[in-house]
């Protein structure tokens, strides 16, 4: 995937009031994110998180402000709109609001067959994202008759085969069993892998702690605080505004300290195997 220079998301004093509503969903938000980033967005229900990301998709237009991919303002126009959807994907909480189509395999392929590619073309990139996914044996299913993991995983396929450059996904893990929101991990970090910038919203602090490169909070339709994950969960005021606790291993390696387990001088840690290394060899 070709990385420009710059910043690959930046939201310019971007504002949104929903009709009907007096209190705005996002106030004059600033934000830039660099290409190829891992960012976990978090904060309490209403905080603009998904407003955001509608916008930032073309869904919803900002009523002030202007954000740019890549460097390029959005366009409110047919061309521009079609333009940031094949450069921007998102995937939804509930798949069923994306998913329409009879079969999963022609699920897959509308995006694509809309961005105007030929039929050769549809074909060679929907059996390689669904070969990719491991989506073969259910691609011949209705998509609604799929287990709610399965349609996450179409969901993304969607997105996926218009090699977006930035992939959106709003609590990918919401209402899954264990075993398929490991899937859906395991999906997330096959995306990052290939260079695509990702960007989720979750409530889930100790995924967010240690998979993103950077945390964004969100309050009240503004940056609350952005940074790497350390910084941000370190920073307790910040987490409390956004009703939010600290991550277990973080508070474990606290914890450590405090009884002498652990060097001071050890670096935080970003997952329970890194803590349990920190420990020295005999308090084991």
């Amino acid at each position: 995937m070709k990385r420009e220079k710059g910043w690959m998301i930046e939201a310019q004093n971007v504002s949104y009031t929903y009709e009907g509503n007096n209190e705005k969903a996002l106030d004059g938000l600033d934000l830039k994110i660099r290409h190829g980033a891992k960012v976990a967005f978090m904060g309490g229900n209403g905080s603009g998180k998904s407003t955001f990301f509608l916008c930032l998709n073309g869904i919803r237009k900002p009523d002030t402000g202007r954000i740019c991919i890549n460097g390029k303002a959005i366009e409110y126009t047919r061309r521009g709109l079609l333009d940031v959807r094949g450069r921007v994907g998102i995937v939804f909480q509930e798949p069923d609001d994306q998913l329409f189509s009879a079969s999963v395999y022609e699920e897959i392929s509308f995006g694509i067959l809309n961005l105007g590619a030929d039929e050769e073309t549809v074909r060679r990139e929907v059996e390689s994202v669904i070969e990719e996914l491991e989506i073969t044996p259910f691609q011949d299913r209705p998509a609604h008759a799929l287990s709610g993991g399965q349609k996450k995983q179409v969901a993304i396929a969607d997105i996926l085969v218009m090699h977006p450059e930035v992939m959106i996904l709003d609590e990918p893990a919401a209402a899954l069993d264990p075993k398929h929101t490991r899937k859906v991990q395991e999906i997330v970090d096959h995306l990052t892998e290939k260079g695509i910038t990702v960007l989720m919203s979750t409530h889930d602090i100790d995924y967010a702690y240690s998979w993103a490169d950077e945390i964004v909070l969100m309050h009240r339709g503004k940056v609350l605080l952005q940074g790497t994950p350390f910084e941000v969960c370190s920073n307790r005021s910040a987490l409390e505004t956004a009703s939010l606790e600290a991550p277990a291993v973080l508070k474990m390696h606290e914890r450590l300290k405090e009884k002498g387990l652990i060097p001071e001088e050890a670096a935080p840690p970003k997952n329970v195997d890194e803590l349990l290394q920190s420990v020295s060899g005999e308090n084991i």
